[in-house]
């Protein structure tokens, strides 16, 4: 692309070829011609512009090129929707020439990986926090999923041994059961008027015994 600063020639094109080498060249003298012809005169900077800005316009007048010359050997080929669409999927996974001039690819490389690795640390630290954190303040009855699952023959030999520290009742698996976090004492929910949804809203569960004994001076 460098090469097509030389001024020797006028209007001439930046052609681009399957071996992946680049020439400027004279356009066609065909009319119209075989194949999209690029942009022409691209050996001439245009006044007031930087090289940077002038080789970023001609990156972008290439890659129009290179779309229209792949849509048209698509239309010469007979491609049909399924296949132009997977021809743009093809093109898109590769990088622009304006991105590859500009140094854009390398940017995006760099973001997508620090996303990736944020993303990453985030979730391990989500999925750290959601193992360390269980909720104390209720146990609810096992789901229909978990009993076909065997979770409630699990539940019942690791619970069987609780008793309601209200009734005095053993624990069993299709109650709903509620801690209290003072005394660390479980409660049949409908022994002290607790129901699941209420459960939820509760960050810290007293039991009536050491509710009395709070508000006792």
């Amino acid at each position: 692309m460098i090469k097509a600063l030389t001024t020797e020639k006028e209007n001439l094109c930046l052609y681009g070829y399957p071996s992946e080498q680049w020439e400027v060249n004279l356009p066609a003298e065909e009319v119209p011609p075989e194949l999209p012809e690029p942009a022409l005169g691209i050996n001439f900077a245009r006044d007031g512009m930087q090289e940077k800005d002038w080789l970023s316009l001609v990156a972008v007048h290439s890659d129009a090129w290179l779309l229209a010359v792949a849509f048209y050997f698509g239309a010469r080929f007979g491609f049909d929707k399924a296949d132009r669409k997977r021809l743009f999927n093809m093109i898109n996974d590769l990088p622009t020439i304006f991105e590859v001039v500009t140094g854009a690819t390398k940017k995006q490389t760099k973001e997508k990986s620090s996303v990736s690795n944020h993303s990453s640390n985030k979730s391990k630290s989500n999925s750290k926090r959601g193992s360390e954190s269980q909720p104390k303040y209720s146990k609810a009855a096992a789901s229909k999923d978990e009993v076909e699952d065997g979770m409630e023959d699990e539940d019942d030999e690791e619970h069987g041994e609780t008793l309601c520290g209200a009734c005095g009742e053993n624990y069993a698996a299709d109650e709903f059961w509620i801690c209290c976090d003072i005394c660390e004492k479980w409660f049949h929910g409908k022994c002290v008027k607790i129901t699941p949804a209420r459960a939820e809203h509760i960050k810290q569960y007293k039991c009536p015994s050491c509710s009395n004994k709070r508000a006792r001076p």
